[in-house]
């Protein structure tokens, strides 16, 4: 790391800001060392682990296949620590190979012990017994084989084109084939629809063990009943990550749900990005894959163990053993708001901030099954980005739209990796009578508002709001950290009605009264306010902001900051993912602090705490601190009005702030170091806090 004197300390100075792509790696870090907290319960750490490889997948799959594609277009991709995306693939390839060894390392020096000690045991095949292997054989002849294609490799039959991240063998073969050739090297692809781990039935273990097989265990064992007749030298297993964003000319086409149709079926066939092979695998055969798949050395990773660790998942949903997992909570539900009351009565008098899933969704679903069923609602508008294959929130918008309101859903098909569920979405709206539109060519649509149109008993008409941090999507509310608001603000009302009107008609917002909205005046907003911070300070001035975002990239957003910090504002950030800014640089950023909190619940709630000289301003939003969420992207920024909810928020934040158990503090050189609890003080943990207040009711 390049040491920043004082001399040195200009904005544009490239050694002031962290790689993102480095930095993503680092949360992913992160998370593999929840499953070596002993704190944490020995199911929930096997679960971690499988998380971090989820999340390696689609870093591979997005971020480093990303910058294959500026190399070999020849941009430089140059971010504002002026890395290239050739340095910045030879920074990533070193450091994602330590965290895949690690990830090996604890899964069988760690974990596989401690979950054999609780009778959970994943057998290698060298330990089964007489019974198990007559079981597992017959498994695999009436339930593996028939499904399985092997190919024998020659001119007639090519090393096949392998389907992301789907688990395949190479096979070593030494005999004649059928036809009299001899045949040295086959590819066996093992079918989706196959499950990774087997469980073995009750006659094969005693009464309160679980027993596992991979099944990559099982094929290996007996692969050479495809191959009748020659024998079976080594048979290793292997799997090939493909670039999997899709590719689409949103100002070429002319229908964005067909040209997303049509490219998802080429998502599985994407550019090579990774090689993932079994450890014992010998070298000329890691050689011949690496050249089939087009590979470097530096993209070939050797793992001891099952190629793709997510899918050990299994094992944590199959094992029955509740004293190994969370503790299950009840979200609480804000006091007076029953489900049989008058909801709209309730938001007329009062605001409404849920925080889930401490709080539970159902008030959302509520409001808008009791929107589609009132006969005083006339209209409906909501986004959707993320929702969920089964949604009470899609189903209470199709019956509002069979009573005959008017309805309209602007959908985000572009949503990464739900591009699928969100065509189908698309299509269910528009047969039920919806008037459905896809947001905005070349402008992801993010932001989450739901809007309500209502004669009310004095024949005037009422807006009513919802506006989130997080999607509609109920089962992600039970593990995702958000803000909802529910409102009859008239100005909010009237400023969420222009901006579902400039989405559908693509027209200017004339006006809007309190609410801030990318691609327009949010980015400028937040400048502002930071920079009226640090105003206050040099006037002497109460000052002080509080962050809390996914991700902090925006450079201009980095060198607010640190004006702030100079001028002595206290800068508190806690940051779950990437974070380029750097923290206790003399001269610079000594007054800001930046923390990640790493917990049960995955940390995804946007919001700012302004000092404002005394006068407290708290803002929450659908944005992270990216150049994408603020300059290409619809995102919408709301203010917390009332005096309490306001309060709300700002005791979150600080407790938050003082977590001792799960927080991470980030050090200049960019790597997190645990925050240490003194020995004689209490144990804080902003999430058990949270869930243990949410429970009852406010």
């Amino acid at each position: 790391m390049n040491t920043i004197s004082p001399e040195n300390i200009t904005l544009d100075n490239p050694d002031l800001y962290l790689n993102r792509e480095l930095s993503l790696l680092e949360f992913n870090w992160r998370v593999l060392q929840q499953a070596l907290d002993t704190s944490v319960p020995l199911l929930e750490r096997l679960n971690f682990l499988c998380i971090s490889s989820t999340n390696l997948d689609e870093f591979f799959e997005v971020r480093v296949a990303g910058l294959v594609q500026q190399i070999e277009i020849g941009d430089p991709y140059l971010e504002a620590d002026k890395i290239t995306a050739q340095e910045a693939l030879k920074l990533v390839n070193v450091r994602a190979h330590e965290l895949v060894e690690e990830q090996y390392r604890v899964l069988n020096e760690v974990l596989l012990p401690e979950l054999e000690q609780e009778s959970i045991q994943i057998l290698p095949r060298a330990s089964w017994t007489e019974e198990q292997t007559t079981w597992l054989r017959d498994y695999f002849i009436e339930q593996v084989a028939p499904i399985l294609s092997p190919i024998g490799l020659d001119s007639a039959h090519p090393f096949p084109r392998l389907l992301n991240k789907s688990l395949n063998f190479i096979v070593s073969l030494v005999g004649k084939d059928a036809f009299g050739r001899n045949r040295s090297l086959a590819i066996l692809q093992a079918p989706r629809a196959l499950p990774r781990v087997v469980e073995l039935p009750a006659h094969l273990k005693q009464p309160g063990e679980y027993k596992f097989v991979f099944l990559s265990s099982i094929i290996h064992a007996y692969a050479e009943d495809l191959f009748y007749g020659m024998k079976i030298k080594g048979c290793y297993q292997f799997r090939v990550t493909r670039n999997s964003d899709l590719a689409i000319d949103t100002e070429e086409t002319s229908d964005l749900l067909v040209a997303i149709s049509d490219e998802l079926t080429q998502r599985n066939f994407g550019d090579e990005v990774r090689l993932e092979i079994a450890h014992n695998c010998p070298e000329e055969m890691v050689d011949f894959l690496r050249q089939e798949c087009g590979m470097g050395h530096d993209k070939v990773y050797l793992v001891n163990g099952p190629v793709n660790l997510s899918r050990i998942q299994q094992v944590c949903a199959l094992v029955e053993r509740p004293e190994l997992k969370f503790k299950p909570f009840t979200q609480g539900r804000p006091s007076g708001l029953s489900a049989n009351k008058d909801i709209f009565s309730y938001i007329r008098k009062q605001d409404i901030l849920l925080h889930h899933p401490y709080q539970s969704f159902t008030p959302v679903v509520d409001f808008l099954k009791s929107a589609a069923s009132d006969p005083s609602v006339l209209l409906i508008k909501q986004t959707l980005y993320r929702t969920g294959a089964k949604s009470p929130v899609v189903d209470a918008l199709v019956v509002a739209a069979h009573a005959g309101k008017e309805v309209t859903v602007v959908i985000e098909l572009r949503a990464r990796f739900d591009e699928a569920a969100n065509v189908a979405l698309a299509s269910r709206l528009q047969q039920a009578g919806v008037h459905v539109v896809y947001g905005i060519v070349g402008y992801k649509t993010h932001a989450k508002m739901l809007l309500v149109l209502r004669r009310e008993s004095n024949h005037k008409l009422r807006h009513y709001v919802h506006l989130g941090t997080g999607n509609y999507h109920r089962s992600t509310s039970r593990i995702y950290t958000d803000y909802g608001l529910l409102t009859a603000n008239k100005e909010i009302g009237e400023d969420v009605s222009n901006l579902f009107i400039q989405l559908t008609s693509l027209g200017k917002v004339a006006k809007m009264h309190r609410m801030l909205y990318a691609p327009f005046t949010l980015h400028k907003a937040i400048l502002a306010k930071i920079e009226h911070e640090t105003t206050n300070a040099h006037a002497g001035k109460p000052a002080r902001i509080i962050a809390k975002v996914n991700s902090l990239v925006e450079p201009e957003i980095i060198q607010a900051f640190y004006r702030a910090s100079e001028a002595g504002v206290k800068v508190d950030l806690i940051i779950r993912g990437i974070c380029c800014l750097k923290p206790g640089v003399k001269g610079l950023s000594e007054n800001i602090t930046v923390r990640s909190i790493i917990g049960r619940f995955l940390e995804h709630t946007r919001v700012f705490y302004f000092e404002n000289s005394g006068t407290p301003e708290v803002w929450a939003g659908s944005a992270d601190l990216m150049k994408r969420n603020l300059l290409r992207r619809v995102e919408t920024c709301f203010p917390i009005d009332s005096k309490r909810l306001r309060q709300r928020v700002i005791d979150d934040l600080e407790i938050y702030l003082s977590d001792n158990t799960q927080a991470w503090l980030l050090s200049e050189d960019g790597r997190y170091h645990r925050v240490e609890r003194p020995v004689d003080a209490e144990a804080i943990s902003a999430q058990a806090s949270l869930l243990a207040a949410m429970e009852k009711t406010f």
